[in-house]
């Protein structure tokens, strides 16, 4: 497996798909031992991340003073919920709040949980964190629960090793109870894998994109956070990093266009956060590779408020759907 995944990435190299015109022989033999180094040192990921699905803020649902969230005023730090409480009822995991006094008041017509879904990869999934808290689902839901003043109902359906093409099944799952239950608002956190395993950046632009336009046709609102910068990994060296960091971002820029195609917002990961995972080895995991508990709030915290202006978004049609019309 490691020998044709090396041998993968040399022939896209070789063809110009990481943009080299001309790769001798000598080169070809680095990187492909390179790759070969980089695989066996990441190593293969075999942990199931915790399980955060639940609900944030249940302290929101019995709250009738109407106070509007303001998007301006959101605040990008992330901190982790705490435990979940020993009265959740059966099935449903309910999150204490991360900040009590942040949080607004929910009004009537929005007093009932928000539906979000996680879709992804290992990113979106939080492999390699310890505790439920710490995964960057259980870090947005609670942290949008405090800036909205409305509880979330969080359902995590990313996948370790995911590719762009298993986006569809994540999205079969969402929408299997009906569209009425499908969720109101989304993050996706996908193209790492994408990019090792070296597959069509246009074809996984394109699956992504797909995915995106299914939610946004039950009415979901949905955040892409692009694919990260790979030349960030620290196993990967000179010049097979060159090439990650090009195909990296070659995709993170066919995502963005997809995603805006079918009506989703999309946030830069690579571009915002590349030069700040390259100068902290602490935002890593063990494996050098994932990012860390750190690693991960910082990912949520440049997601959350794109994600904070989709909520805002929602919290006022609702409201003025639900306001009488003025009498003339």
């Amino acid at each position: 497996m490691a020998a044709l995944s090396a041998k993968r990435v040399v022939a896209a190299a070789a063809v110009g798909g990481g943009g080299l015109t001309v790769l001798t022989g000598a080169s070809i033999g680095l990187v492909m031992a390179e790759a070969k180094l980089a695989r066996r040192a990441i190593g293969q990921a075999v942990d199931v991340p915790p399980r955060a699905d639940g609900l944030f803020g249940a302290h929101l649902v019995a709250r009738t003073t109407s106070i509007e969230p303001d998007p301006t005023s959101l605040s990008p730090t992330i901190t982790s919920t705490t435990p979940a409480s020993d009265s959740a009822s059966p099935g449903t995991t309910t999150h204490a709040p991360s900040s009590p006094a942040s949080a607004s008041p929910a009004s009537p017509f929005d007093s009932r949980p928000l539906r979000f879904a996680v879709l992804g990869d290992s990113t979106a999934a939080g492999y390699g964190v310890e505790r439920a808290d710490q995964t960057p689902g259980a870090l947005l839901a609670a942290a949008l629960a405090a800036h909205s003043g409305r509880p979330l109902l969080l359902a995590n359906v990313a996948r370790v090793g995911a590719c762009s093409d298993r986006l569809s099944e994540q999205v079969d799952a969402l929408l299997a109870d009906g569209p009425e239950h499908a969720p109101q608002v989304a993050a996706i956190m996908i193209g790492a894998n994408d990019v090792t395993h070296r597959l069509s950046p246009t074809e996984a632009a394109a699956n992504l994109g797909e995915a995106v336009l299914r939610l946004r046709a039950v009415g979901c609102q949905v955040v892409v956070g692009t694919c990260p910068d790979l030349g960030t990994i620290r196993p990967i060296q000179v010049p097979l990093r060159w090439l990650a960091r090009r195909w990296s971002r070659r995709l993170a820029a066919l995502q963005a266009r997809a995603v805006h195609e079918a009506g989703g917002r999309s946030v830069p990961l690579g571009a915002l956060l590349g030069p700040e995972f390259a100068a902290r080895a602490e935002l890593f995991g063990p494996d050098r590779f994932h990012p860390s508990a750190e690693g991960y709030a910082t990912a949520a915290a440049a997601v959350l408020p794109a994600l904070a202006a989709a909520v805002w978004q929602i919290t006022r049609s609702a409201a003025a759907e639900s306001t009488p019309a003025s009498a003339t």
